[in-house]
């Protein structure tokens, strides 16, 4: 006898955080993608140095929980494995869809796209899949999905699009070999309309790198 995978569809629930009030002087919607481990109320800490009154941040929740290091203390979540990555995304962009609608974003001529980490390959499958216009997409500590390509892209106004790649020097994560590889990647994507941006440091968030990345 075999086993034999077998799917069914239920409606779910997820949680989402904001940051700041949005009012008439709110100049930009950060939707923001934390990487793994990451809660999204914690997450969320990292851009509490900004300007309150012009940066409004929506923090999706990645769905996948479960304790950090073994110690049953601390709970960290997932966006994606290679374990159905196909049908999980879709379920991602089905909850995408609800917490934008939700938000009312998408009309919002200043929308900065955040991913950081695994972050990144939600935010830049999610502006693919769905065929989102943004101000500033910005790529931080994180890899492009193999599956994507130039096409995937073509809705994007480049003249207008701010498209910022960041990396600290000393990530143990996207070594030189995997950095000439990504760079590769943004120029085939993104038509070559991109700035890299480096600090010293290694895979991790920094208050003096995002105070950089404000439009």
């Amino acid at each position: 006898m075999s086993a034999k995978e077998k799917k069914v569809a239920y409606t779910s629930q997820n949680t989402y955080c904001t940051l700041n009030q949005f009012t008439q002087k709110t100049e930009r919607v950060w939707l923001v993608f934390h990487g793994i481990g990451y809660l999204s109320r914690y997450f969320l800490k990292h851009f509490s140095h900004l300007n309150s009154d012009e940066n409004y941040f929506i923090a999706p929740q990645a769905p996948s929980k479960y304790y950090l290091k073994n110690e049953y203390k601390y709970v960290g979540a997932s966006w994606l494995t290679k374990e159905n990555t196909k049908m999980e995304t879709e379920n991602l962009m089905a909850y995408l869809d609800q917490v934008c609608l939700a938000e009312a974003i998408l009309s919002h001529s200043k929308l900065v796209v955040f991913g950081f980490s695994q972050g990144v390959s939600v935010a830049l499958r999610w502006i693919a899949k769905r065929k989102i216009d943004c101000q500033t997409l910005v790529l931080y500590a994180g890899g492009i999905p193999n599956e994507l390509n130039a096409q995937n892209f073509e809705h994007l106004n480049f003249d207008q699009i701010q498209i910022k790649a960041v990396y600290g020097e000393q990530d143990a994560y996207l070594n030189e070999k995997r950095l000439v590889h990504e760079k590769e990647k943004l120029d085939l994507l993104f038509q070559k309309q991109h700035e890299v941006i480096t600090f010293k440091g290694g895979h991790e968030m920094v208050p003096k790198v995002l105070s950089r990345l404000v439009p």
